[in-house]
């Protein structure tokens, strides 16, 4: 599965940036985020609790960052377990660009899927992906820009 796209928003790259490395700001922007932890400077682990179509899922898992070009780029690596509902692997190549005093976030992101997951057909998965992924870019948007007011 993949997933590309841009956002804009109204914040500049510089606290765009310090949002996405932020663990509470990521918890309250992914759906069904119940814990992130940073164990360094580029790992964490994460927990989510979500719904594929009529079945609850809960994950737990390791994310990486790497290829860090700060505040410009890197890329987001992860992988989880959901015991029984299978397993979920992605990459995200995440790109930050200055345009005045908004940021255009672009995203590159691929994953795979195993176990029941998968057998739920790529569709449905597909479908409930690019419904998180709005909710994730709506919530980080305004969570960005509501930083971004105070701090100015």
């Amino acid at each position: 599965m993949e997933m590309k796209g841009e956002e804009r928003i109204a914040a500049p790259r510089d606290l765009v940036w310090a949002a996405l490395n932020d663990p509470d700001v990521l918890k309250g922007c992914i759906p069904g985020c119940t814990a992130i932890d940073r164990q360094s400077a580029t790992d964490f682990t994460a927990t989510l609790k979500v719904r594929i179509g009529p079945i609850p899922m809960t994950f737990s898992g390791n994310m990486t960052l790497s290829n860090i070009d700060a505040p410009h780029s890197y890329t987001l690596s992860g992988e989880s377990a959901g015991g029984i509902a299978g397993l979920a692997k992605g990459r995200a190549d995440v790109t930050l660009t200055a345009d005045g005093e908004e940021t255009i976030l672009a995203y590159d992101a691929t994953a795979e899927i195993g176990g029941k997951l998968a057998h739920l057909g790529s569709r449905l998965v597909g479908s409930s992906a690019s419904k998180h992924a709005a909710r994730f870019f709506s919530d980080f948007s305004d969570a960005a820009r509501a930083k971004a007011m105070r701090e100015a």
